[in-house]
């Protein structure tokens, strides 16, 4: 069975750009949390199936800086960069995740 890794990439990444947008109401910031939190420590367990400890940590502090039950409380500006890094992260661990070929 093929691995879509992109996919929860791609979902995380187009929240992470919606996030930008200054008139979102709050309950768009929770459930990106609830979405992105998941989507980020999905691909962390990936990385660490694959052996990729470098990926395992990357992802693992974004899925933790977007951790519902636990959340930060950041101002704007710097949600926003840390919105855009973190489509950074998926866009970047695309091309990383690349399903390896069987033998």
């Amino acid at each position: 069975m093929e691995k879509a890794l992109w996919i929860p990439q791609t979902l995380a990444g187009i929240m992470l750009l919606w996030a930008l947008y200054p008139e979102n109401p709050y309950g768009y910031y929770v459930l990106l949390r609830w979405i992105c939190c998941p989507c980020f420590a999905f691909v962390a367990l990936q990385a660490f199936r694959q052996e990729k400890q470098n990926w395992v940590w990357i992802l693992g502090v974004t899925a933790a800086i977007y951790n519902p039950l636990v959340p930060l409380h950041l101002n704007r500006e710097l949600w926003s960069i840390l919105n855009l890094a973190g489509v950074v992260v998926g866009v970047w661990s695309v091309s990383v995740f690349k399903k390896e070929k069987a033998i």
